[in-house]
């Protein structure tokens, strides 16, 4: 489960993180920290993701 997982957080982290930036953009934020650390976010919050979706997918 953790090669599905891995292979979909390849795919769930910049959407994530891309999610996180536009969002930010959109509040006005047009700073280099609050940028990165949507990205990063976005990032982070993806490992959950990835691992319940992996886990949906093989059982």
């Amino acid at each position: 489960m953790l090669r599905v997982a891995s292979m979909l957080y390849a795919i769930v982290a910049p959407t994530l993180a891309g999610a996180g930036v536009i969002a930010v953009l959109v509040m006005g934020a047009s700073g280099v920290v609050p940028i990165v650390a949507a990205a990063a976010a976005g990032a982070v919050l993806a490992l959950p993701v990835s691992y319940v979706i992996a886990n949906k997918i093989v059982s």
